[in-house]
This record gives structure tokens, C-alpha cells and sequence, in this order.
């Protein structure tokens, strides 16, 4: 029987809650002169994984 293993790429970008999976937003890295002081904030919260997504994230981190 081969070892479950995780996607390693998955495993730098989610970390698992009590409540599902959590993961950084996206439109963060460049070019943040362009947004507002306002949205480079709400851009610094964490974010839930989406229930349509939930299932393929899980598939990808079976020990988790």
C-alpha cells in the first residue's frame, strides 16, 4: 500500500480550522500603489475556503 501524501502546494497555502480551511487573498503582492490604503487592509485578513471548494482542498490534504 503506497503512502497518502499531501500536495506540498497545498500544504503552503491552507491551514486547517475547526470550521474548514483558511488561506491569504489574492491581490496583495505588486502594484499597491494603485489600490487604497482601505483595501490593502481588507486584503490582510485571512479568508475562508469556499463550500464549492471545500471538497477539492480536503482531497489535496488527506492527512490534515
Amino acid at each position: 500500500m503506497p503512502k497518502i501524501k499531501s500536495v506540498r502546494s497545498a500544504v503552503k497555502r491552507f491551514r486547517k480550522t475547526a470550521n474548514g480551511f483558511k488561506h491569504k487573498r489574492a491581490y496583495k503582492n505588486h502594484i499597491l500603489c494603485k489600490k487604497s490604503p482601505k483595501r490593502i487592509r481588507q486584503l490582510r485578513a485571512k479568508k475562508m475556503v469556499h463550500g464549492s471548494d471545500y471538497a477539492l482542498v480536503k482531497r489535496m490534504l488527506p492527512t490534515l
